[in-house]
């Protein structure tokens, strides 16, 4: 078995080294210091051992982001315990089965999550506590009770005189096999499954985010948290490295709405920004593609002495939007609209596309924007090896295979799934379809479970037709689905665009019609759209913003 560095052991020492920095703040709210997490995960695991819980027991956490989450997750690993975080977005139903099927003996739920769920629904649970002050919302055990009624002076009696880094001592995982969390997600296929992540992952991953950013990076270093911290792509890289490395996480703690993280983008200036393609998108059609579409600026971007200047001149001002500051944008999650991309790249905008999966905690590809080649998701992360399930790599897709040290041990209580998922030589078969350039670049074709059959057995991927179809007039998002073996659009307009513009229901099916004959024009016969069907509402999405596909095929 191959021996990996401790992961705690990395926590307990940022801890130490950075006792006096400011580690942890709520948006427009209080800020916690390295010390002041140390003396709270201090008396969570007071509280953890008074009221029974072992080494190996789950504990579940659901909630917004917020300081005190991140505290709650760090103590449960650095106690010896089982994390299970819940993305929040999830119904309540979803939260009970998930507490129950991960056998959690603890539950930290946030202010919302709070209001939504039912204790009768998770019968197994000895306690549910408040995430915001961590007093007990339910106690189904006396000792519970009791640790919690009695935790500052258990606290006042194990440390007499002061708390000290000193005092900083965790429980160091034997192995990197061992077990740290089961993060569950609903992916696309409406079920979610239990993924067990070894600590030998969140140290890979961490790892890899001080190789390819460590020396960029400095300790003080401002970033965001905007994704999900239950989602494997947010707590990595959004949370754990910045934590281990001494920088400075911003939560914001409420919907993150385009106004909202434009605001925290100027009052905070973060160093890199990670994100889901959908908000990136927002940010540059909204704020910055109404100030160069005109005929102006066109003539300036294409006279070659002239539009060097001015490409430049965009680059800082859409810089400026993301608070001026930034080494790079880092997108994952979901595929990035091409037209999107290839702007970003024509004014040398300093992004680049990632690729993982929760299954690999999440790494799998990455490469720093400097060398990073317009439309793939970079090659093999460090520590990582992908091949392509193909004859020939290069043009013919195959599925994406990826194996190393982020791997997941498998599915939690799921053998059958794992068996599909995780080949016997160790290699995760991803369900992705992609190719590989001869330098190791790597192409994303699409799902291979999302591809369609054409007429006479042509391999149709709905994601590239979304694609041309996503940068079209009026077009906010849309899918591509096979119905009697003819391919129909489903679209959700810009219906604030339309206010503006006065269209009427008559205007938009007009505009889309257009569309529609438009995006035949780019694609063969046997790809051509039929219809398009307008929808009044916005798809229901993942939590990482994909559309949940199987609720519209």
């Amino acid at each position: 078995m191959e021996t990996y560095p401790s992961f705690n052991k990395l926590i307990e020492q940022s801890i130490i080294n950075n006792w006096d920095l400011d580690a942890l703040t709520d948006y427009k709210g209080a800020t916690l210091q390295f010390h002041d997490v140390a003396r709270k995960i201090e008396k969570l695991h007071i509280l953890f051992e008074n009221c029974g819980v072992e080494k190996g027991d789950k504990i579940a956490l659901c909630g917004r982001n917020s300081s005190q989450w991140a505290v709650a997750f760090i103590a449960t690993l650095t106690y010896g315990a089982v994390a299970v975080p819940i993305l929040h977005e999830f119904m309540a139903e979803q939260i009970h089965n998930i507490v129950n099927h991960s056998d959690a003996k603890l539950l930290f739920v946030g202010d919302h999550v709070a209001t939504q769920i039912d204790p009768m629904q998770m019968p197994n649970l000895e306690g549910i506590i408040n995430n915001p002050d961590y007093s007990l919302m339910v106690s189904r055990t006396d000792k519970l009770t009791y640790a919690r009624e009695h935790l500052n002076e258990l606290y006042g009696k194990k440390f007499p005189k002061y708390f000290r880094k000193e005092h900083v001592h965790y429980y160091l995982e034997e192995n990197g096999d061992e077990l740290a969390l089961i993060n569950y997600t609903s992916g696309t296929t409406g079920f979610s499954k239990g993924v067990m992540i070894p600590y030998r992952a969140l140290w890979s991953n961490y790892d890899f985010a001080d190789h390819v950013l460590g020396k960029i990076i400095g300790r003080s270093d401002r970033i965001i948290s905007i994704l999900p911290m239950a989602h494997m792509y947010g707590m990595a890289f959004e949370f754990i490295f910045e934590f281990i490395h001494g920088c400075h996480v911003y939560y914001l703690n409420r919907i993150p709405s385009p106004a909202i993280i434009a605001q925290a983008f100027a009052d905070i200036k973060p160093k890199i920004i990670i994100a889901v393609p959908l908000v990136i998108e927002k940010i540059i059609r909204k704020k910055v593609f109404p100030k160069i579409q005109n005929n102006r600026m066109r003539l300036l971007l294409a006279m070659p002495v002239i539009s060097k200047k001015v490409r430049e001149t965009i680059c800082k001002e859409v810089v400026k939007a993301f608070g001026g500051e930034l080494y790079e944008v880092i997108i994952g999650g979901a595929a990035f609209n091409q037209e999107v991309e290839a702007f970003l790249k024509r004014i040398e905008f300093p992004y680049t596309v990632g690729y993982g999966a929760t299954e690999c905690a999440p790494i799998i590809c990455y490469r720093d924007w400097h060398t990073f080649v317009q439309g793939s998701c970079g090659q093999e992360a460090y520590h990582m090896k992908v091949k392509i399930n193909s004859t020939n790599p290069a043009e013919i897709p195959g599925e994406i295979l990826a194996k190393g040290p982020n791997v997941m041990l498998g599915y939690y209580k799921n053998e059958e799934a794992t068996r599909e998922t995780l080949d016997k030589d160790g290699w995760y078969h991803t369900g992705d379809l992609g190719t590989m350039d001869y330098d190791g670049n790597v192409f994303i074709n699409g799902r291979s479970k999302n591809m369609l059959l054409g007429p006479s057995g042509q391999n149709i991927y709905p994601e590239e037709i979304e694609d041309k179809l996503n940068s079209m007039t009026m077009v906010v998002e849309s899918i591509v689905v096979q119905r009697d073996n003819k391919l129909v659009g489903l679209v959700y307009p810009d219906y604030d665009e339309a206010q503006n513009m006065r269209f009427n229901d008559d205007d938009i099916r007009n505009i889309m019609e257009q569309n529609r004959n438009q995006l035949n024009e780019m694609l063969p016969a046997y790809e051509k759209i039929t219809e398009i069907e307008i929808r009044k509402t916005e798809f229901e999405k993942t939590p990482k913003r994909s559309i949940k596909r199987y609720l519209y095929t």
